[in-house]
């Protein structure tokens, strides 16, 4: 799992918040910030040319709040969960 791969699937986690007018403001900040500590995470990785698996500190510690964001989501958003466990499965395999 490439950085760009990665990317890709935090903006279309981010394109289907935006698009969900029904997620409640606690849900939302709380995806909100896992997902720009990943971001931020991924753009060092970049910054210092470094491997997927370097990240691992940074974005690793956030997999137990995704995966809880994930079931919290599973009711009202299925999609929404769909895409946060595809990001979890995304991290696991680069080593995060």
């Amino acid at each position: 799992m490439t950085q760009e791969s990665l990317r890709e699937l935090l903006a279309r986690v981010h394109e289907r918040l935006g698009a969900s007018g029904s997620v409640d403001r606690e849900l939302r900040q709380l995806l909100g910030t896992v997902m720009r500590d990943i971001e931020r995470a991924l753009a060092a990785g970049a910054q210092t040319a470094a491997s997927p698996a370097s990240l691992a500190p940074a974005a690793a510690a956030h997999t137990p709040r995704l995966e809880s964001l994930a079931v919290r989501f599973e009711a009202g958003h299925p999609g929404l969960a769909e895409l946060l466990r595809q990001l979890i499965d995304a991290l696991g395999k680069a080593g995060i």
